[in-house]
């Protein structure tokens, strides 16, 4: 397939700024074999069963954004990927002025060594500490990793709650898993009481999730690999699940990534940990998840045609053409979708 067939005009007014607050009261499209149906994230235990099985992310968002000097030159980092709990992958700009070798200063106590410097900005970098001090430092020196698409002046104090899961445990992710963001503790008691169960899987979500697609053929296209884990715990919770019956609902494409990914290298769900690069485009056999809550993605991206791939390209282009008629609110603050499966078991 071409990238040209992920396309389509968004007006630039439906890119969501400021979430909604409270965070379940966001609109949510469900999209059905049957059809469309303008719902809100609070009707979401109705559209569910008894004995469903909704799976999320329980990544937490570290604050991946730095800025250091190398001499008199000012250099921008967004930290991507973790190598080892002191040495990074990055992105840095102005990539041009650094080489292996360099020192980054971020503050007077706080700086990293360039161990490479790849293509297209990357750079590798070794911090000064490792493990839960470099993380103390980044909460001291570092900003939230917003997406590019949510313009701010200045940072603002709320983003760090804002742009967090109430599902966040554990620190790695350098983007949120927005799916996530419309839960509240009052929407998972209601899914609770309506005998829905509820697991988790760890996706550590990178930059790369924001890189553009520039191939022409979407096949050629490379993805970033991230670090999952599927628990023990989780994978015993589906095979109850499936064996009464039920269906797995992910809450997010990193979720579903996971599952999938771990379904497709192990022919099945068990517990597993490593790093995950699963393009899933129009073609891919799904074996893991029955529906899937994701956010409204954009033109031309992998999260778009990872839709596409689970309900169908024409049925999604029929979505987004309605979402954006009906005045839904875009990408990572915006509001979100219900997902059924092309093949509804």
């Amino acid at each position: 397939m071409k990238l040209s067939d992920f396309d389509f005009d968004l007006p630039p007014e439906r890119i969501a700024q400021p979430p909604v607050r409270p965070r379940d009261a966001a609109r949510l499209l469900e999209i059905a074999p049957d059809g469309l149906a303008d719902r809100g994230m609070l009707d979401l235990p109705g559209r569910l069963r008894a004995g469903d099985l909704l799976v999320s992310n329980d990544t937490r968002v570290i604050r991946a954004q730095l800025t250091g000097m190398r001499g008199a030159a000012r250099i921008g980092v967004t930290l991507h990927k973790a190598v080892d709990d002191a040495t990074w992958e990055a992105f840095a700009r102005p990539a041009k002025k650094l080489a292996a070798g360099d020192r980054l200063v971020f503050a007077g106590d706080f700086a990293a060594d360039v161990l490479a410097r790849g293509e297209g900005g990357a750079a590798t970098l070794r911090f000064d500490r490792g493990g839960a001090a470099l993380m103390a430092a980044l909460a001291r020196h570092g900003r939230m990793p917003l997406p590019p698409y949510v313009k701010r002046s200045a940072a603002e104090p709320e983003d760090d709650a804002d742009y967090q899961t109430m599902f966040a445990r554990r620190d790695g992710a350098v983007a949120a898993p927005t799916a996530g963001l419309h839960f509240t503790p009052r929407l998972m008691a209601r899914l609770t009481e309506a005998g829905i169960g509820h697991a988790q899987v760890t996706l550590h979500v990178g930059a790369g999730t924001f890189l553009p697609v520039k191939t022409e053929d979407v096949a050629a296209h490379v993805m970033h690999a991230e670090r999952a884990e599927l628990p023990a715990e989780t994978a015993a919770a589906i095979a109850a699940t499936r064996a009464r019956g039920g269906r797995v609902v992910a809450v997010g494409t990193t979720t579903l990534r996971t599952l999938e990914g771990v379904a497709a290298l192990r022919g099945g769900l068990e517990p597993w940990a490593g790093e995950i690069d699963l393009f899933i485009r129009p073609g891919f056999r799904f074996r893991a998840v029955d529906l899937l809550i994701t956010n409204f993605h954009l033109p031309k991206s992998t999260l778009f045609m990872l839709v596409s791939a689970f309900a169908g390209p024409a049925r999604m282009r029929a979505a987004y053409a309605h979402a954006i008629g009906a005045g839904y609110r875009f990408f990572s603050y915006g509001d979100a979708s219900l997902i059924h499966r092309a093949e509804e078991r």
